[in-house]
């Protein structure tokens, strides 16, 4: 956790084919111990199985809200990265 407050991303008024694609690009500028937070419309637990696949062990997740209307999750760099 870090002084600053994270960066937000909506992608709520994202056509869902974008979302993805959106979230793993912000995901991918972090800084090694940073952190973002999703707002979406929906559980986006798919989401944290293709985190696992394609990056397990790089990434973290919290849940800060969960539904029924609105989801919150923190989503994080792990400090270990290597570029």
């Amino acid at each position: 956790m870090t002084d600053q407050t994270d960066a937000e991303l909506d992608v709520r008024s994202e056509p869902p084919p974008r979302r993805h694609e959106l979230i793993f690009d912000t995901w991918g500028r972090l800084q090694p111990g940073a952190a973002f937070v999703l707002v979406n419309d929906h559980d986006p637990k798919p989401l944290y199985y293709q985190f696992e696949a394609e990056h397990g062990g790089a990434f973290s997740w919290e849940y800060l809200e969960e539904g029924p209307e609105v989801w919150r999750v923190r989503i994080g760099r792990s400090e270990a990265t290597a570029a």
